[in-house]
């Protein structure tokens, strides 16, 4: 099977002589780390099995949050963490896209546009959350910034989980009036249209976006994602997915990639090939920019809201929030099964200069 650290390691050279002095740090660190993965490159440990003396060698992943490999491990932990906090009340996911109009001036300014997207789309919920006709509350969020569509074009949208209450100025859960969304998905997006055109005008790159983005209608999308912790399963997929898995990869001849896809009106299966240089560029401008938070909570879902959120679930009845202890991995021997015992560790094998 064909992964991306074997497309990245056989064109790494031929695509940095194509883009030059136009590729990113961020962009070249990537390329370099999901080659290494798991490779002696990283150096990693050895085990062995006390029973039948079998040795494992076990390589450490890059830790690049966007390789194909690595994230499996961050995505169980983080839902075991996350499924103590969240409230078990039924929550939604509401998604809040751009109008592909903006594209271009957010791929040239990724920081600053992709965080007033996030101000944006969380004021736009808090502020329609604050409304008695709706909901007379403050909310919990976690969301969760994508910038791809399923066959890698650029599609920039952030993912939100809220469960479906928030807690009042006396500090009383109230539970929303409505069963299939969370807010009336209408009013929201024009608050949000509203309010990033505000961003916009502050960042001062109003101008460099068409006229026409700001008078069509601006797409909020809301459903049901199922009770507290169910709900946490289903965004990690959100949050650990990166734009492309290795498994979706299905050949590399003749200088060209053909990968996989579907298409979010169908489940059909579809596929799609490209000039290779072209599918590592699609690939890597989903690479975010370094130390950008792609995760963030707000409401009583923020981290230093322990307090309010125990006083939520006191309310629901449920248990204070407890985190649960993180445990080391466990390997066990592919013959016997008996559980495998770290031995020596393995040096990094660096590259001559």
């Amino acid at each position: 099977m064909i992964e991306m650290a074997d497309i990245f390691r056989q064109y790494k050279y031929e695509y940095l002589r194509e883009y030059g002095d136009r590729i990113l740090p961020s962009h070249r660190k990537a390329i370099d780390d999901i080659i290494s993965c798991r490779t002696p490159a990283l150096g990693g440990n050895l085990y062995s099995c006390p029973s039948c003396g079998e040795q494992r060698y076990s390589y450490h992943s890059c830790g690049n949050r966007h390789c194909p490999k690595c994230g499996n491990d961050d995505a169980t932990r983080w839902v075991e963490k996350q499924s103590a906090r969240i409230p078990e009340v039924p929550c939604f996911l509401l998604t809040f896209t751009l109008p592909h109009e903006l594209n271009k001036v957010v791929r040239s300014n990724q920081k600053d546009c992709y965080s007033l997207l996030f101000k944006a789309s969380s004021a736009s919920i808090r502020k329609l959350s604050a409304d008695p006709r709706h909901l007379g509350a403050q909310p919990g969020m976690l969301g969760v910034l994508h910038t791809w569509g399923r066959d890698l074009s650029y599609h920039t949208h952030v993912h939100y989980l809220v469960p479906g209450g928030g807690i009042d100025k006396n500090g009383k859960w109230c539970r929303t009036p409505y069963e299939e969304f969370f807010l009336p998905v209408r009013a929201l997006s024009l608050i949000y249209r509203a309010k990033l055109r505000d961003g916009m005008k502050i960042l001062s790159l109003y101008n460099a976006v068409p006229e026409k983005a700001w008078k069509k209608d601006w797409v909020v999308h809301c459903e049901p994602a199922g009770q507290g912790p169910e709900a946490i399963r289903y965004l990690s997929r959100y949050i650990y997915r990166v734009a492309i898995t290795n498994n979706r990869i299905i050949s590399l001849r003749d200088d060209k990639v053909t990968f996989r896809y579907q298409p979010v009106e169908t489940k059909d299966w579809k596929y799609m090939t490209l000039p290779v240089l072209v599918f590592m560029a699609r690939f890597l401008q989903h690479v975010l920019p370094k130390g950008f938070c792609k995760v963030r909570y707000y409401g009583y879902l923020h981290q230093r809201c322990t307090e309010k959120l125990n006083s939520i679930r006191e309310q629901l009845g449920l248990s204070p929030v407890i985190i649960p202890i993180e445990r080391p991995k466990k390997y066990f021997c592919h013959y016997c099964g008996t559980e495998l015992i770290p031995g020596a560790a393995l040096e990094r094998m660096r590259a001559p200069p």
